[in-house]
């Protein structure tokens, strides 16, 4: 490898977190072993940056933008540069161009702190320094390159499990959601990463259910094209946990749309859908839930999943088929108990009765209120 730095696997170690709230385990925690030690900056690459801070700081907006473009490239090129160019101060000066005027200049700042936060130090650098509100004015009101970066900053900031709480309280949630529903392809991409990061945490579910992001989420399950399809179903599993959102997800008639992907879908979006079915079919509208899934002739994938998914599929597949099992059973016992009062009451009264005379119904009848205890 011509550069053997490794950048963490951000999402699955969101992946890891989410599974270990759900199944109420201790998240395993970081490595306190020391990183290796990163080479100090030479003085000519110090030089280097000093001089476009220099440039930040100048009156002339042609020179900000040109420095704020040039530390996005360095930003980009590897750790090393990341680390020198946090040292020397760049964030506070970076931070205060996400609110110029120049929408180029913007872009640079906002994607060169994205760059610079990939960098584990550099993230408690970036949220220190109070980023998260100027990065959400970009997310609102940048370019879409902008808001797009924006987004991805803030996915990148919230894989520290502090950092999730912090950013959901800065009204970051909304302007995601907005962002999913109406950015380019990549900014929903970006959006739905970030969203689906900050929905790990449990106070922040509430906030994007009321930010109406389950409407939007059900529109791409069932787009025919299958865009962000992982994406909107790992973000659907972890809002069916939360009570608002399983009743949202319920009331967008859902079930058809799950139960075809438990038969067709990818393995992660087959377990997905279990993970969801299983949610819905608990809690006060399960029998809803379970009857529209019977109609739907869930029995035959949910069977196959259980030989064949991923292991976590396969759980929420037997935990699934074992109450489809019992709703089954007791609609058959009803309807055989139905079919034995038929047969009681056919029995009993062979031929229709005769027509009652009108002569013969009293003028007032009795209430039946008396037949019954009063209630205390």
């Amino acid at each position: 490898m011509a550069n053997t730095t490794l950048t963490a696997n951000y999402v699955l170690r969101s992946l890891i977190s989410q599974w270990c709230e759900t199944n109420g385990i201790e998240a395993p925690k970081r490595s306190s072993q020391p990183n290796k030690p990163m080479p100090a900056c030479s003085s000519s690459e110090r030089a280097n940056i000093d001089a476009l801070l220099s440039k930040l700081c100048s009156p002339d907006p042609e020179e900000q933008r040109s420095a704020a473009a040039e530390l996005r490239l360095l930003a980009k090129r590897n750790a090393h540069n990341r680390l020198c160019i946090a040292e020397a101060g760049a964030i506070p000066l970076l931070l205060s161009l996400l609110s110029s005027s120049d929408l180029r200049t913007q872009e640079h700042a906002v994607t060169a702190l994205l760059n610079l936060s990939i960098h584990e130090d550099n993230k408690a650098s970036i949220m220190s320094s109070g980023a998260v509100p100027s990065v959400v004015h970009v997310l609102k009101n940048g370019s879409m390159e902008a808001r797009e970066n924006a987004a991805a900053t803030l996915f990148s900031l919230s894989v520290v499990d502090e950092y999730k709480v912090m950013i959901g309280g800065t009204g970051a949630i909304p302007a995601l959601v907005v962002l999913l529903s109406e950015g380019s392809q990549r900014g929903k991409k970006d959006a739905a990463a970030a969203l689906f990061n900050l929905c790990i945490y449990q106070g922040n579910k509430g906030r994007a259910i009321r930010a109406g992001l389950v409407p939007l989420i059900m529109g791409l399950v069932t787009n025919p094209t299958g865009a962000l399809m992982d994406e909107a179903m790992a973000i659907l599993s972890i809002l069916s946990s939360h009570q608002e959102g399983k009743a949202a997800i319920g009331a967008a008639e859902p079930v058809p749309a799950l139960v075809e992907l438990l038969g067709s879908g990818s393995p992660r979006n087959r377990e997905n859908a279990a993970a969801v079915m299983l949610h819905l079919c608990s809690g006060e509208q399960q029998l809803v839930h379970l009857a529209r899934a019977h109609e739907c002739g869930i029995m035959v994938p949910l069977r196959e999943l259980a030989l064949n998914g991923t292991e976590r599929g396969k759980r929420k597949a037997v935990q699934l088929l074992e109450r489809m099992s019992r709703f089954v059973v007791q609609q058959q016992e009803e309807q055989e108990s139905n079919s034995r009062l038929q047969a009681t009451v056919a029995q009993v009264f062979p031929q229709a009765p005769e027509q009652v005379q009108e002569r013969e119904i009293p003028d007032q009848l009795e209430s039946p209120a008396s037949q019954y205890p009063t209630l205390l």
